[in-house]
């Protein structure tokens, strides 16, 4: 039997008339008689997800065969039944111990047959019973229970708690739309505690928990109370369901009242002949299209996007997603350009204004310009990246040139950008979707020719969105770009117009396919006199000028800004320059409007007072010449240094020891030049078995610096040999060149900066590969007249200018004495000094 709770109210028609029928039967059952021992014999009813409450009327369905046979052997007498209410009401076949300890003694009325097979009855309950014993299991299960008599004795407590049990019940009738009015008019005239707490219970329909833990709740006040706490959880979760109601009705009339303002509106401008608002906007959209100037294809997808929201209701959310699609495709830019200055003299004062040095980088623009102004309907531009240091100039040089060309520059940054989607937008599908930041960026240009700038190409990533990288292929493929596809517009869009010009601090993250497709342009790191010329052409200008300086209120002597670079910064580019610039101009500014006396020229023996003490200190060559020790020049992103390259021989057993954070091709390289040396041992008068006798250990100093590369090769084999040899080499040497296992010297790179790094350092001679003479050209004068630069090819040659003259002695173990012998096996070598 599973069914739940009715609260019994009066009905109007037929179904009232038949129902108050079946509650006048409940009434002619008799009740069971009382045996001498006060206890009463029934049949059992086994009630599952159903509680009947005493006094109160309820349906029940009947399936299992025992409950109907209870039923019908009750009215073949004309008595009542015991529902008893299962813990499990899942189990099927319950036996004695299934049963909750109280139950109700209930009236009967007809068995009705039901279309699916089972029968149904309307029940009344009587009163609380509790069982005593069973006395019957088959074929219908009986019970002897003892009728639990509740106090009907009202005091004041009582009365008080229903007085508090009616008014909460009220509350719940007034919101609850199921219950009716009646409801609370019949608990009114209840004058019992037990009873009006089964009927509220009854009315409120807790879950079946809740009903069955009241149902054996024998105490009729605590009973009551117990409903009082469900009446007031009910009126709370009603009070919050009335408001929601609220909100959403009140949400529904205001949408009813805005549309009714509306269609009066649409009334009204009509009568005035003004015409309907929508019509307008979509006839100023008609308008602009026309007047924008857009390609066929364009302009026909235009209008069929028009006439889709011609047929559309303007209260339709998907208005506003053509709308802003129409908008898109009317405001970017499909014809609008720019004309070209193409005059070649006036581009380069442009780019020498603004830029120092960077020849190459000025030379490249205006060979550009003069093929435009030779072939003005050229198409294809040139796709360039600039590829250098941070602060070397790409960025305002990719604004230089078009200030030059006279083109409308715009900057996109690609660092950290993981989702194709940032390239190519998204697809019209997706709620709030937008062109990629491509077009994006062409509708800030407003001409279809700008200077694009993709700032820091190398630091696009890729995940599971997709790989940003490859989208671009299409953007910088002159071959492709002239039709590039957006997901949110699906129409072709011409970018073969653009200048695309990106950026990168090194080619190695960009992947092949996408670096073939630019020109690399590579952005040297400044050097000591470009950065000099730098600060006092433009640096020190613009400091002065942010700073409230006069221009010729402050001088910098060059010596001042040599040593600000030398021992204030150390960069590639000029930013920290200019910083340590705007520190001093600072300082005199406060000075000034202290009212204080300020220095009008700032000198290097000045700086200290302004920065403080130097944060870097450059090596020097050596002062006197030394066992072990070579002088390299090496190359840095922020210029030239001078590396020395120590050597030291200890006892050991052959072993090559390397330090000072060395790369893998450094250690290759000092690898060749021991194998070198012990190929050259006889001409070079060294021992054989000295190389088994004694460990090398090769140390770069300033071991917190990363090194690698192949150019230190020589060096490392001249100060092998000046160890092993025991001939010093010449202070004022200094070398570069990668070393092969025959004694070959091959080219390297990075000559202009090792060049100008020996001539800051007081290097004399510099012996530099023969294949590098050729890049001695973009060396300044100045540099190569103060220096002794010669070209060489073979480790023979350096070895003849690096080391001294004196005729190397041969170099032989030393015999130890014989206990020392005996005891460790070992032959002291001479060992090579190193400083």
């Amino acid at each position: 039997m599973r069914n739940n709770n009715w609260f019994l109210q009066d009905d109007d028609g037929e179904f009232g008339e038949a129902l108050h029928r079946r509650t006048e039967e409940l009434y002619s059952v008799h009740d069971t008689l009382v045996a001498d021992d006060g206890l009463v014999d029934c049949p059992v009813l086994p009630l599952r997800d159903l509680v009947i409450f005493p006094r109160m009327v309820s349906p029940v369905f009947l399936g299992r065969d025992a409950s109907i046979k209870a039923i019908e052997a009750a009215q073949t007498k004309d008595q009542t039944v015991i529902a008893l209410f299962q813990f499990d009401p899942d189990e099927e076949d319950p036996d004695q111990g299934s049963f909750y300890p109280i139950g109700v003694e209930i009236a009967v009325g007809r068995l009705l047959s039901m279309p699916d097979g089972s029968s149904s009855a309307l029940v009344q309950g009587r009163r609380r019973i509790e069982v005593v014993e069973f006395t019957q299991e088959q074929p219908y299960m009986r019970v002897r229970a003892r009728r639990i008599q509740e106090p009907e004795k009202v005091d004041r407590e009582v009365d008080a708690t229903m007085r508090t049990a009616l008014e909460l019940f009220q509350n719940c009738v007034e919101l609850n739309r199921s219950l009716p009015d009646d409801a609370y008019l019949y608990a009114l005239n209840i004058e019992q505690p037990g009873w009006l707490a089964d009927m509220i219970v009854t009315a409120i329909a807790p879950p079946i928990e809740e009903r069955q833990k009241l149902l054996i709740m024998v105490n009729p006040l605590e009973r009551l109370k117990k409903v009082i706490n469900l009446l007031a959880q009910e009126v709370d979760v009603l009070e919050l369901e009335d408001e929601i109601h609220s909100r959403a009705q009140g949400e529904v009339d205001r949408t009813q009242r805005e549309y009714y303002l509306r269609e009066q509106m649409k009334v009204i401008q009509t009568e005035l002949g003004e015409g309907e608002p929508w019509l307008r906007d979509l006839d100023e959209l008609r308008n602009r299209v026309e007047s924008a100037g857009l390609p066929d294809e364009v302009r026909d997808r235009a209008f069929k996007e028009i006439d889709r929201l011609s047929q559309m209701s303007p209260m339709s959310p998907e208005v506003t997603i053509l709308r802003t699609y129409v908008d898109w495709i009317i405001e970017l830019p499909w014809a609008q350009s720019t004309e070209d200055n193409l005059d070649v003299k006036n581009a380069g004062i442009v780019l020498d204004q603004n830029h120092f040095g960077l020849s190459r980088i000025k030379e490249r623009i205006l060979e550009y310009i003069a093929v435009r102004s030779l072939k003005p309907k050229r198409d294809k531009q040139p796709i360039l990246c600039f590829v250098g240091p941070p602060g070397t100039g790409k960025t305002s040089m990719g604004k230089s040139i078009a200030d030059a060309l006279g083109r409308k520059f715009v900057r996109l940054s690609l660092g950290g950008v993981r989702d194709e989607a940032e390239v190519r937008g998204h697809r019209r599908t997706y709620i709030g979707a937008l062109p990629g930041r491509i077009l994006q960026t062409m509708r800030r240009a407003g001409t279809v020719n700008p200077l694009f700038m993709l700032d820091e190409i190398d630091k696009l990533g890729q995940d599971f969105r997709g790989d940003p990288a490859s989208a671009l292929l299409e953007v910088l493929d002159p071959e492709q770009n002239f039709a590039f596809s957006d997901h949110y517009l699906e129409l072709p869009y011409d970018l073969s117009k653009v200048m695309f010009i990106t950026t990168a601090n090194t080619p190695g993250p960009i992947p092949p396919a996408l670096l073939d497709r630019m020109e690399i342009i590579e952005f040297p790191g400044y050097v000591e006199e470009e950065k000099v010329e730098i600060a006092r052409r433009f640096l020190i200008s613009r400091q002065k000028e942010e700073n409230g300086l006069d221009p010729e209120e402050v001088r910098f002597q060059d010596r001042a800004i040599q040593r600000m670079i030398r021992e204030y910064t150390y960069e590639a580019g000029v930013r920290n320059l200019e910083r340590e610039l705007g520190r001093i101009c600072r300082k005199i500014a406060r000075l000034k409007a202290e009212k204080k006396r300020y220095p009008s020229q700032v000198t290097a023996a000045s700086l200290e007072r302004f920065l403080g003490p130097p944060q870097f200190f450059n090596l020097e060559a050596e002062q006197q010449d030394e066992i072990g020790v070579a002088t390299a020049v090496a190359w840095t992103e922020c210029g030239g240094e001078i590396m020395p390259v120590e050597v030291l021989l200890m006892e050991g057993k052959g072993n090559l020891q390397i330090t000072g954070q060395i790369g893998n091709v450094m250690q290759e390289s000092a690898q060749a030049a021991l194998s070198y040396l012990k190929s050259r041992s006889r001409q070079l008068n060294v021992a054989q078995d000295t190389f088994d006798n004694v460990d090398v250990h090769i140390h770069i100093p300033e071991g917190a610096i990363p090194k690698d590369g192949p150019s230190a090769g020589i060096t490392i084999a001249t100060a092998l040999i000046s160890a092993f040899t025991s001939r010093p080499v010449h202070k004022d040497v200094g070398m570069t060149g990668e070393i092969t296992l025959r004694g070959r010297i091959l080219p390297v790179g990075g000559v202009r900066e090792k060049v100008l790094a020996a001539h800051r350092a007081g290097i004399k001679t510099l012996l530099l590969p023969a294949k590098n003479h050729k890049d001695l050209v973009e060396v300044s004068k100045r540099a190569k007249a103060s220096l002794r630069i010669i070209p060489v090819e073979h480790m023979d040659q350096v070895v003849e200018l690096a080391l001294d003259s004196t005729p190397p002695k041969k170099m032989r173990p030393r015999r130890l004495p014989s206990s020392k012998r005996r005891s460790s096996g070992k032959v002291e070598p001479t060992i090579g000094a190193a400083s």
